[in-house]
């Protein structure tokens, strides 16, 4: 067993080195779709399919299958015991209509609320599976399109007043291991894990397009107030940031029980397509401990490192480590306030929030920006930051040694590039 440690020495543990993915067979009782009058139709089959779920559940459980072709839903809640897989050419497709998905108390944007549930949605489970060489298909197009136009009408309106719903919502689970799939197009996050433990990603593909309509607020993984999550060799290109540390928000956000902190995350081995955050602490997140992100490859990305500074929520970000990571990217490192629907709700003061025991090293990039930190102590502390063996070609350095407390900077060079070599 490999003798490795998460940033602030704690031991990864076994359960982290092993990828072991069930085939079919292994995953109990077959109930394919296609046997229970489910079918490749283009109608929507959401009641049929939870029955089907309900069933397999009474008796005693077994693996929803999808097999080849496009079967279409709206939202599904899988119970104990049932499993889901999707075979190669099987697609398991979103409505497009909001009217097929169920409104229910949910966690989303930092807060609990009645809101749109899932297409897939999995609560208080142990031992679930998501796999196969399949597709889930969010089928968004529509919400993205209504998004812009209502942006257009009102510049302020929020991510949730374009009903829309997320591709997959775990919460209050443990044990979950999803694998090999394609999660595409989804209308909003998609992938939003909440109070889960044990959960990994493996080998997927996490797909929203940035072009010609943006998919707006697709984020790859979200992952809220949560212990103990991998993210390895998996695929992730979405318009917006692929994997976002959540946790809470508010002025009073530590102290609510619904919140929480987020620790021992590795990612590693991924390769990065366009995103806007590859790691992204907030906007919605309390506290973060113990990540580590490492080796993985990043063809376009805007920020690497992105810490997102909100005014109105104490937040701690401490013990994380980027290592080994070549690409391009905007900013490397991207540290400022981040004001987005600011309120403090009566409260007079600005929480003071700390980001500390920060480790970059070991990373060769391109970017815009090597170093773009705006100091704010008003507002938060930066403490303990280490730069080690970065190779950075950049149009601007922006390093400044006194915005950040005990800084250390070690073989960083950073070679500064003209018009000619632009990204």
């Amino acid at each position: 067993m490999k003798n490795e440690c998460f940033p602030d020495g704690t031991a990864i543990d076994s359960w982290f080195y092993d990828l072991h993915v069930p085939t079919l067979a292994n995953l109990g009782t077959q109930y394919i779709l296609t046997d229970y009058g489910i079918f490749d139709d283009g109608r929507i089959y959401t009641k049929e399919i939870q029955k089907l779920i309900d069933t397999a559940c009474e008796n005693g459980g077994g693996v929803i299958v999808v097999p080849r072709g496009t079967y279409m839903t709206g939202s599904l809640f899988f119970k104990q015991g049932v499993h889901l897989y999707v075979s190669d050419g099987g697609v398991l497709k979103g409505s497009s209509d909001i009217s097929d998905y169920e409104l229910r108390m949910t966690r989303i944007e930092g807060e609990t609320c009645l809101y749109f549930t899932a297409l897939i949605n999995a609560d208080g489970v142990d031992g679930f599976t998501m796999c196969g060489p399949g597709t889930i298909d969010g089928n968004g197009l529509r919400s993205w399109k209504a998004f812009w136009l209502r942006r257009t009408w009102n510049p302020k309106c929020t991510n949730k007043d374009e009903q829309r719903p997320r591709l997959v919502y775990l919460s209050n689970s443990r044990n979950v291991l999803v694998a090999d799939l394609h999660m595409i197009n989804s209308h909003f996050w998609t992938n939003h894990i909440y109070k889960c433990d044990h959960v990994k990603y493996l080998n997927c593909v996490i797909y929203s397009p940035a072009a010609p309509v943006k998919a707006p607020s697709t984020d790859a993984i979200d992952i809220d107030v949560c212990t103990d999550v991998l993210v390895k060799n998996c695929y992730l290109e979405v318009n917006d940031d692929s994997i976002v540390l959540k946790g809470g928000k508010g002025p009073w956000a530590d102290t609510a029980e619904e919140n929480g902190s987020n620790e021992r995350i590795l990612v590693e081995d991924c390769v990065y397509g366009f995103c806007h955050g590859c790691l992204t602490c907030g906007s919605e997140s309390v506290h973060n401990r113990n990540i580590l992100i490492r080796r993985i490859r990043v063809k376009c990305g805007m920020n690497l490192v992105w810490l997102k500074m909100r005014p109105d929520t104490p937040q701690h970000y401490e013990y994380i480590t980027v290592e080994e990571v070549e690409g391009k990217v905007t900013n490397f490192v991207n540290i400022n306030p981040w004001t987005q629907f600011f309120d403090l709700k009566g409260r007079k003061d600005i929480p003071l929030s700390v980001a500390e025991h920060i480790q970059v090293k070991n990373c060769t990039c391109e970017c815009e920006t090597y170093f773009n930190v705006k100091k704010d102590e008003s507002q938060y502390l930066l403490s303990d930051f280490r730069f080690e063996n970065l190779q950075i070609r950049a149009k601007k350095d922006g390093f400044a040694q006194d915005v950040i407390r005990d800084v250390q900077v070690k073989d960083v060079r950073v070679e500064l590039i003209g018009e000619e070599g632009a990204l």
